[in-house]
């Protein structure tokens, strides 16, 4: 269990250093809205969904409609549909514990999570699970940190989200050297670049995800039979 924990950890590593101060920023803004701690650790713990926690201070603090807050959620998250399809069967077999991964993935978790392979001495299941706790700790602590100082201590939070950028750069990195087929590498890389230049960096994400994912279906049995050949063959 210790090789498991501390697996985890050091996987999580990259996201603590992002979520921490991402957290704290989070947590500023709604000191600054007038919302009490509690707010903050309430929200950080039940809705822990990252860039639309920063829209629910604004939505909150207008007085926004359920179904208005519940609308925006819904197009905010909706990429989160796509990064758990490759992830169905491996949370399925994780029994309960599937209801919290599903709840719990985020980009930056969904990112590491790929990164994870089995090794001795470690329970890859629970690794994962670890994995997952580990990261809403970290923006849990940031965003009540930031709450209860927010007020006290000034905090320039400029800059601080390439940190994501640059977890995602090495993550890819990682899984071109690991991976025996780069073609979900290519495919993502390319679609991603062809909308953010048609539509922008506010809008190309979803439809990236829709072609990457339609071309990996495609060539889903492409994909496994290149992997297990280059596999026999190691």
């Amino acid at each position: 269990m210790k090789s498991t924990v501390r697996y985890a950890f050091l996987k999580s590593l990259p996201v603590l250093f992002g979520y921490v101060f991402l957290g704290i920023a989070f947590g500023i803004l709604m000191q600054q809205a007038g919302f009490p701690v509690w707010m903050s650790l309430l929200i950080s713990l039940i809705v822990y969904a990252g860039s639309m926690q920063f829209v629910l201070v604004t939505l909150l603090s207008s007085g926004a409609s359920v179904v208005m807050t519940a609308a925006m959620t819904l197009l905010i998250n909706s990429r989160h549909i796509f990064y758990g399809l490759s992830f169905v069967e491996k949370f399925k077999a994780m029994g309960k514990k599937c209801f919290y991964m599903i709840f719990s993935l985020t980009d930056e978790t969904y990112s590491v999570l790929c990164s994870v392979r089995p090794e001795d001495k470690v329970d890859q299941k629970k690794a994962m699970f670890l994995i997952a706790v580990f990261d809403q700790a970290y923006w849990v602590a940031g965003a009540v940190a930031g709450a209860a100082v927010g007020g006290i201590l000034p905090f320039d939070t400029t800059g601080i989200d390439f940190s994501m950028t640059a977890l995602f750069v090495v993550i890819f990195l990682e899984q071109w050297r690991s991976e025996k087929s780069h073609l979900p590498a290519v495919s993502g890389l390319i679609s991603a670049t062809a909308f953010l230049l048609l539509l922008g960096p506010d809008n190309f994400i979803l439809p990236s995800l829709i072609v990457t994912v339609t071309i990996l279906l495609l060539c889903r049995r492409k994909i496994e039979e290149k992997t297990e050949v280059r596999g026999d063959a190691d």
